[in-house]
């Protein structure tokens, strides 16, 4: 099983499963316990935390995606790079990748094609706009989710091209995936944003037909291939394809950077223009005999109404098959009468000018409008290169497709020439109209719920959720809040209830013949309660045992259930009678309790007596009463001898051990006598705190 599936990182995203392994990361699927979301969680595979090459890509994809901001863009949450692991949390795309797509339909039809490369490019410019160059894109990044939208991944090789500009390519390498990757990325030189569009033309050539430009049995060959080998005409592979569309893929495919489109917007521009005229042809012309144009071909007449063919040599002379001999054409005059044209025309032009200066006037410069379709507005409005030539009119509509604040159209288009500071009327997104989410309650039937959502315009995704006070099938919250303001069209993820979570049921644990606090500790790790506490006075066991439960141990039971105990409440206070000798002769006695002494009785305050009661209270179970007997005299030398062990159970249960006499009184000893009425009360304590 995966080591991380279960796991809890940082205490915040539980991982519930793989969704993914690349060629550096496991990307899992896993649910952000602080937001209340499922996420994707990419984490670096061990095998590459030490190394340095993977660590900078992985970082650099979090860099990446952390400055871009669109909505055909991957989104990141959290990142993390500690020394054990290194991960990422994105945003989860619940769909599936465009290569997966592709190889389901085989080839796509070529308006839903148009329709993911829009997205594509669009999301490219934004991160082109940023400095930022993917180089490595592919199908296999592209996700695809089931309302036709699309994202952007994996930023893992992308560079920052405005900060990572070297004076030598020599030792870039060519990464990226092979069938997907510009000429020039293959070679191994510095890439810039013309390599992404390259890869996105090699994505739409395989949408259109259903396969690779380039394939062979290894990645050298492919790469080569990249460098030198033509595609086939896609027309050939699939007649149905409009030229126009042809001609895109075509140009964004040039092996060539400078003949390929300069930028997403500019591509953009192009299908744009093939979406309003789908039978559009753009006459990009590619792979002619570039050698300069001989001047005997430029001048070469076209054939007259009888077949005949005027034949002129490079000296201007025409030549007269019927005479034989040259005509000389009376070329001075006109090339005389020419210059005199333009002589005529210069003065002219120099009065105008003449007067215009008198007049305080001057001629009105010209100049070339620029494509601002698919820019910033804030960048073109805010640039004094374009404040200098234009002003502008700006119009803001609200859009479903295009990033807020992207320029959608102009008047005029690039590349007409308008005079110097004429307005250009910019059409701007100001994306997609926001709609303030209903109100909805919690406890409130999810089938009201959606209706209310729909009818505001809304998508609703359900999502299952256990609860513990909201009942099955009513609403426990929804994402985003009521009173958020969210695009027309966009989703609300509505968190309905599946009841309490089903727990199965636990083993009882056995707490019987333990101490209380030992058995109290054992019904909560075994995820119990603890019950009723019941104490009671027990002649068999000691202070604070626990001598029964309810239920029985190995009882199926629901954790978070009550077990009931009975505990014992110690032995009661009762009086071990000790015959004592039967004899005239003054004794003192000595009492050990577990060893420890506990009382003596000497010096005339212990006199022959019948008997002696040992007063027992509070005892703690079994223990062991041991008295020492010895003659009295004055001076107190003869020692203490054994003189009877009891081993006590209780107040009912104990066995008494006599040992051999050390006076020949002494083995005469019984429990009672006739000869001797006398007896004391010696009250010995014992304590659980003491005796232990």
């Amino acid at each position: 099983m995966d080591k991380y599936i279960g796991k809890r990182l940082d205490g915040r995203y539980e991982i519930r499963e793989v969704i993914g392994v690349g060629g550096m990361a496991y990307v899992y699927k896993a649910y952000d316990t602080i937001d209340d979301r499922t996420v994707a969680v990419k984490i670096l595979k061990d095998e590459f935390l030490a190394n340095e090459e993977f660590t900078r890509r992985f970082k650099n994809e979090s860099k990446a995606i952390a400055i871009l901001s669109h909505p055909n863009i991957v989104k990141v949450f959290d990142v993390s790079f500690g020394d054990r692991i290194q991960y990422i949390v994105m945003e989860f795309i619940d769909g599936i990748t465009l290569k997966e797509y592709i190889d389901q339909q085989q080839d796509i039809r070529w308006k839903e094609a148009v329709h993911f490369t829009v997205q594509i490019l669009r999301a490219l410019q934004h991160a082109h706009d940023k400095g930022i160059v993917h180089r490595d894109i592919k199908p296999q990044n592209i996700m695809l989710l089931a309302d036709g939208t699309i994202k952007v991944t994996d930023f893992g090789i992308a560079r920052f091209a405005r900060s990572d500009i070297r004076l030598t390519s020599a030792t870039e390498k060519a990464i990226g995936s092979v069938h997907y990757i510009s000429p020039e990325q293959a070679r191994g030189e510095i890439t810039d944003e013309k390599a992404d569009i390259y890869s996105v033309g090699v994505m739409l050539y395989e949408m259109l037909s259903g396969k690779l430009p380039f394939e062979a049995d290894n990645a050298v060959s492919v790469a080569i291939m990249q460098m030198q080998t033509e595609p086939e005409n896609l027309h050939e592979i699939n007649p149905d394809i409009p030229d126009g569309l042809e001609e895109i893929t075509v140009k964004a495919m040039q092996k060539d950077p400078a003949k390929r489109y300069q930028s997403a917007a500019e591509m953009l521009y192009d299908i744009d223009e093939f979406k309003r005229n789908p039978s559009i042809h753009f006459a990009y012309k590619y792979f002619v005999d570039e050698t300069p144009t001989r001047f005997v071909e430029a001048i070469t007449r076209v054939k007259g109404a009888d077949g005949a063919e005027d034949n002129v040599s490079e000296a201007g002379d025409e030549y007269d098959e019927d005479e034989g001999e040259h005509k000389s054409t009376p070329v001075i005059p006109i090339l005389a009468a020419i210059a005199g044209a333009f002589v005529l025309v210069g003065l002219l032009f120099a009065g105008i000018v003449f007067m215009l200066k008198i007049f305080g006037e001057k001629p009105t410069e010209e100049v070339e409008v620029q494509n601002f379709i698919g820019m910033n507005y804030a960048d073109v409005v805010n640039n004094k290169e374009y404040l200098d030539k234009f002003s502008f009119d700006s119009n803001f509509v609200n859009s479903e497709t295009v990033p807020e604040g992207e320029i959608i159209e102009q008047e005029p288009r690039a590349p007409t020439k308008i005079k110097l500071k004429k307005a250009v009327k910019l059409t701007i997104s100001k994306g997609p109209q926001m709609i303030t989410i209903p109100d909805v309650r919690k406890n409130e039937h999810k089938d009201v719920v959606e209706q209310r959502l729909v009818n505001s315009n809304f998508k609703v995704q359900f999502i299952q959720k256990s609860s513990e006070e909201v009942e099955v099938d009513f609403v426990i919250k929804i994402l985003p809040s009521s009173g958020e303001q969210l695009a027309k069209g966009s989703t609300v993820q509505v968190f309905v209830s599946t009841g309490k979570t089903p727990v199965p049921d636990e083993k009882v644990p056995n707490i019987v013949l333990t101490n209380i606090e030992t058995a109290k500790e054992t019904i909560l790790q075994n995820n119990f309660i603890v019950g009723k506490t019941v104490y009671i006075n027990h002649n068999s066991y000691p202070r604070d045992t626990v001598i029964s439960q309810n239920p029985a141990k190995d009882t199926m039971l629901a954790p978070g259930s009550a077990i009931d105990i009975t505990v014992a409440s110690g032995f009661k206070d009762f009086d071990l009678v000790v015959p004592m000798p039967n004899t005239t002769t003054p004794l003192d006695m000595i009492v050990y309790i577990d060893g420890k002494h506990a009382a003596k009785f000497d010096n005339n305050n212990f006199v022959p007596i019948n008997t002696a009661i040992l007063k027992l209270t509070e005892t703690k179970g079994q223990y062991d009463v041991l008295i020492k007997l010895r003659k009295h005299t004055a001076t107190g030398s003869e020692g203490f001898n054994d003189y009877v062990r009891y081993t006590v159970y209780s107040n009912e249960q104990y066995s008494e051990i006599t040992f051999g006499p050390q006076y020949n009184e002494v083995s005469g000893a019984t429990s009672s006598t006739t000869s001797n009425t006398t007896s004391t009360s010696i009250t010995t304590t014992t304590s659980t705190t003491v005796y232990n």
